[in-house]
């Protein structure tokens, strides 16, 4: 752990998970649910694949009808949608454990911070206005765009995080919680830490190949600041 730090000049996070809980009060199942019936709305319930008329997953229903071509602009609406229920989920979100302290602990060591995730920047800039980190990030949010095939597992949030922060791939690393913020950091020749709030998400990264996996970001935290203390 301590090596994975000391090593890293510039810590990408991603968002919903090692920074907050988003869908902790406004779930991601009921947003993907408003997702269909706008869908509904705009005629193109067709596009939806049996396991997207179902899926609990916001992002994964609007990929799904992305890769369907659907007609100009349906597309923009579904994903301004999107966006506008991640902002009003980032107003209720609880932090994670740890993650404010460890962030301002980087960047006042001198590492620079940056986020690279597959929600709207503006949710993730509007939840660090309210908490007060936006200092620590420097504007160095880098979130989805209006081309959602570029979403992870696809590496372009950290290719766009490593360029506004001038660092190489092997000065980085790369705190996700999910399969695609493993697989996104590997093609980008991050290194990555996994975070899991969950057993069940811990043996997930595991599975995945993730060597370095906490449940707590306490640890990272220790292991920053312990150097300093001795």
């Amino acid at each position: 752990m301590r090596e994975l730090i000391s090593n890293a000049s510039c810590v990408l996070f991603d968002f919903d998970g090692p920074v907050c809980r988003l869908f902790a009060v406004h779930t991601a199942e009921s947003i993907a649910r408003r997702l269909r019936g706008l869908a509904a709305e705009l005629s193109v319930s067709a596009l939806l694949t049996p396991e997207l008329r179902t899926s609990p997953d916001p992002h994964r229903v609007l990929r799904g009808i992305a890769r369907a071509r659907p007609a100009p602009g349906v597309l923009s609406r579904l994903e301004a949608a999107l966006t506008r229920e991640e902002i009003s989920a980032a107003a209720t979100a609880p932090p994670t454990p740890y993650a404010a302290a460890l962030i301002a602990a980087l960047s006042t060591r001198g590492r620079q911070v940056a986020i690279a995730t597959n929600n709207s920047p503006l949710a993730a800039e509007h939840y660090l206005n309210r908490h007060k980190l936006a200092g620590y990030v420097g504007g160095r949010v880098h979130g989805r765009t209006q081309d959602v095939s570029l979403l992870k597992p696809h590496p372009d949030s950290l290719l766009r995080a490593l360029a506004s922060t001038r660092t190489a791939p092997r000065e980085a690393l790369m705190i996700g919680d999910s399969v695609a913020d493993f697989e996104a950091a590997r093609a980008a020749g991050v290194a990555f830490l996994g975070y899991a709030f969950e057993k069940s998400g811990e043996e997930q990264l595991l599975a995945a190949g993730a060597r370095d996996v906490v449940r707590s970001l306490e640890h990272v935290l220790t292991a920053l600041i312990a150097p300093a203390s001795g």
